[in-house]
C-alpha cells in the first residue's frame, strides 16, 4: 500500500473507485487505487457509459480508469471536478 511521508495512506487510494476491470464471466468489478476490489460488480456496461466514465474516453472495456497518475483527484480542483463528474455517472448504475 502506498503511503506518504508520515506513513499514512491517502483515503482516496483505498476508499474511492480507481478502475473497473472486466472479469472472466463478463461482469465488471470495481477496484481502488491499490487494485483491491471495492466490492461492487456490474453485469453490463454500455460503450456510451464506458466513454463517459473513462478518464481518457477510451471505449475499451477490459480496464476502465476513472483517473490516471497525471490526473489524481486530489492534485487540483479541476481534476476533482472531472473525477466527481465521472463518479456521478458511475453512481447512477445498478450493481449485482
Amino acid at each position: 500500500m502506498t503511503t506518504n511521508e508520515n506513513n499514512i495512506t491517502p483515503l482516496y487510494r483505498i476508499a474511492f473507485p480507481y478502475c473497473i476491470q472486466k472479469q472472466e464471466d463478463g461482469s465488471y468489478l470495481l477496484f481502488n487505487r491499490e487494485y483491491k476490489p471495492i466490492g461492487f460488480r456490474f453485469k453490463v456496461l454500455r460503450e456510451d457509459i464506458i466513454r463517459k466514465i473513462s478518464v481518457d474516453g477510451d471505449p475499451s472495456d477490459r480496464a476502465i480508469y476513472l483517473y490516471g497518475d497525471g490526473s489524481k483527484p486530489t492534485q487540483n480542483k479541476e481534476n476533482m471536478e472531472d473525477y466527481l463528474e465521472r463518479l456521478s455517472v458511475l453512481m447512477s448504475l445498478k450493481v449485482e
